[in-house]
This record gives C-alpha cells, structure tokens and sequence, in this order.
C-alpha cells in the first residue's frame, strides 16, 4: 500500500512571491487536493542576509490570496515542526553526524565539508519528464556544510524532506541537475527518494527567462490590480498543464478531477499577461454586482491620487455604466474622469473629429436648445429630444450622436452615452454641455 501524498513548497523569504513559484505551489497543492494529501510549506530562511519579514509576509499573503491553503506549516504546526530551517539546526546536526560516521564526508582545510559522491550515472524516473540521465561521474563533491557551520540547501533540503515524510516533490525543470545531487544524498541515509516530477519552466514570450523586472512577475501585481486570484490560478494552471480539451477557463473545482501526469506539458510555457487578462475578463464578466462594486471600490480606496468619483455618493451608480466597457479594474482610471470631471478638457483627438464636421455652431446650438426644452431626462425621452433636434437640423440622429459625447465626457469613446446622460442629471448636465460647446465653438456659454 502506498504512502499518503505529502508535497510541499519551499520558498526562500528573499523577494516577493513569482509567478513562478506561485505556480509550483499551485500545482503542489492541486495535487495534494486532488488526492486526499498533506500540503506542507517550509520556509527555507537559512539566507539570514538576505531574508526578510517583508519578502516573508508577501509570499504568505500571495498564496492565500491564491486560494491555496497548507496543512502544516506558518501559524499551521502539524507532528513536523519547526517549519522553518532555521528553527531546526538540531536536527541538522543530527543527521549531519550520521554522513560522518557512515564516511560520507572530508573536510577540506579551510574547514568546509564536503560530501563523498559516488560518482555514478543516476536514471532519475520523472513523472512529467520520463526517465533523465543524470551523470555524476565527473562532478565535482558538493559542499554540505560551510566553514562557519551552517548548511548548504541541498543537505537541509533532503533533511527536511526525510523528517517531514515527503512523498512526491514537484518543482521546475531547473532543479533537475540538483535533484541528481539530492538523490544521492537520500541514498547515502539509507532512504528511498521522493517521487519527482519537473514542470516546464515559464518563460517570457520571446523565449527568455523570465525575470523579477518583467512586468506581471509578482503575484504582488495582480493584487495590486485588482485581478481575481481565481482567474490568476486558473491562467498559472495553463502554464504546463492542460485539461485536454479545448476550455480554457475552469474553475479550481473542474481542475483538480483532471490534475493528472499525463495532463501536464513537457515544453516550456510562454507566459502572456494579456491572455491572463484575457482570463481575468472572463472571471469579472461573470461576478455579481455587489462583488464587482467591493472589487472596484477597494481599488479605487488603494490608489494614492485619489480618482474622480472615488468619494461621491453616486460611484455605485455609475459603476453599472463602465462595467461593459472595462476588461480590467484599473480601467475605470480612464473612465471615471469622463463622468464626474465636467471641466476635464476636450481630448485634441475628438476636437480635430469635430472640426471636420459642417455647420458645427449651428448643430451644437440646436441640439442644447433641444435639450434645454426636454420634458424629461431619461435616456429615451433623451433619444426623442436628439431625434427632433436632427429633424430640424434635417440630419439623421446618429449624426448628433458624437458631438453630444463630446460635449458630455470630452472623449471619443466611453460608456453608452444616454444612459449616462441620465445618471449625470439635467442639472448637472446642462451646464457641462453650454460650458464645452462653448469651448468649441467661441459662444458665451
């Protein structure tokens, strides 16, 4: 009978959480999830240079927002704790001792030791990539312990993974040379090796690394711009893995049923932030309203210039208004200004439209002499008003259409605009549209 799945991510707290570890993590945890398993996270924060509380709070805050959750770890201590290795020098030492006594290691004359390799050719059988050659014969002995007497990661790596009952170890092809290392050393204690399993590194489109500067490499970002963490997962899932069938949106609940090795990819994974928006499209088109209002306004309250609308009473309304129009929270930038900014300034690319048209002044003054007279300011009372007021320039209405935009939100596009003329209200309105005629045409307003 075999082992309970027990698999873990391992971050170091040195920087904040990549997409990159986000997915290994994703895919330790759907794999947990998927089989009844442990998920286990150890913060490997042996770098006392380099680690942070900061770097620390970021990677756990990245995977909650996730959704992914461990059952042993931070604030979750299970029968393997300390979770940290640089809580667990004690058994370090312990285990260390055992490759002395065995003759497992030397000591070089400055002090650092050295692990005995057996120099061998290593078949490692991974589950993704199939049986991989790893040749030791000529490498190097790998240092295990410093000269100041703290430990390599390889050494407390295998430590950890034989203390805390790791099962299967998932991570990227990057490790696959280490890995090499590492199965040396669990047999060196006498213990059978993890199952492994290496997923294609992601890569940036042009086929390069991706790097901590590329833009969308922080799962930090997507927070801050308010992507929903479950489009995020389900994008992260597509770098490597794949339901085989032709979705490409599937909710974690649909994931896990398909999360299988043959499910996984073996070449690299393009990574692509606006396909990712592309997803997190998707996922907005489909929350509820109150849930899109909390996601925009706790936006909106995160920036440090505070937008137009931001603090009036009337944002919820609107918010129904620019939600066709928006792929993206951060979008309503671009939108908001147009509703609650009546003195933004005409855009110089509608001005030049307008420009073009015949008989501007007198249109503009037909239309607000219309619109001055509306029984009513609903949106089709509105249309009625427009059609009259062509009717009596003898145009057709559409051609009524772009000026009036113009003069509500001083842009060439935006939200459907007699909708919008209605939220705005004749009183404010109308001052909006003389004021902007005006500064069009030279007419007092």
């Amino acid at each position: 009978m075999s082992s309970p799945v027990r698999v873990r991510f391992a971050p170091s707290p040195t920087g904040y959480l990549h997409v990159g570890g986000a997915r290994t993590a994703l895919f330790n945890w759907l794999y947990a999830r998927a089989h009844g398993g442990t998920f286990v996270l150890r913060i490997e924060d042996t770098d006392e240079a380099r680690n942070t509380a900061a770097a620390q709070a970021a990677i756990v805050d990245g995977l909650r927002w996730l959704g992914i959750d461990w059952d042993e770890g931070p604030e979750k201590d299970g029968p393997h704790a300390p979770y940290y290795q640089s809580q667990r020098g004690a058994i370090y030492d312990a285990y260390f001792q055992k490759l002395v006594e065995a003759g497992h290691t030397y000591t070089e004359e400055n002090g650092a030791v050295r692990f005995r390799s057996p120099k061998e050719i290593l078949i490692l059988p991974d589950k993704i990539c199939g049986d991989i050659k790893i040749d030791r014969t000529a490498e190097p002995d790998m240092t295990i312990r410093r000269p100041d007497g703290s430990y390599i990661f390889h050494f407390v790596n295998v430590v950890d993974d034989i203390e805390m009952e790791i099962t299967h170890v998932i991570r990227g092809e990057d490790h696959i040379f280490n890995t090499g290392k590492h199965i040396e050393l669990f047999q060196a204690f006498g213990v059978e090796p993890p199952i492994y399993a290496h997923i294609p590194l992601i890569l940036n489109a042009d086929g390069s690394k991706m790097s901590k500067r590329d833009q969308g490499a922080a799962v930090g970002y997507y927070q801050e711009q308010a992507f929903l963490p479950e489009a995020v997962s389900n994008y992260l899932c597509l770098l490597g893995w794949s339901p085989k069938d032709d979705r490409e949106i599937l909710t974690v609940k649909e994931i896990l049923p398909l999360f299988r090795w043959e499910n996984m990819g073996h070449s690299n994974a393009k990574f692509d932030l606006e396909k990712c928006r592309w997803v997190n499209a998707q996922y907005l088109a489909k929350l509820d309203t109150p849930s899109f209002d909390h996601l925009a306004i706790a936006w909106l309250l995160r920036q440090t210039s505070a937008l137009p609308g931001t603090d009036d009473s009337r944002l919820v309304g609107a918010l129904p208004l620019i939600r066709p129009k928006i792929k993206g929270i951060p979008e309503l930038a671009e939108h908001l200004p147009m509703l609650f900014d009546g003195n933004a300034p005409i855009a110089e690319d509608a001005r030049a439209k307008l420009a073009a048209q015949p008989d501007l002044a007198n249109r503009l003054a037909t239309l607000l002499t219309h619109l001055e007279e509306a029984p009513s300011w609903a949106a089709d009372a509105l249309q009625a008003v427009i059609t009259a007021a062509a009717g009596a320039l003898g145009i057709k209405p559409g051609a009524l259409m772009f000026p009036l935009r113009v003069l509500a939100t001083g842009q060439t596009h935006g939200v459907d605009l007699l909708p919008a003329l209605e939220w705005l209200g004749r009183t404010e309105a109308l001052p909006r549209l003389r004021a902007r005629a005006a500064a069009l045409t030279g007419a007092p307003s």
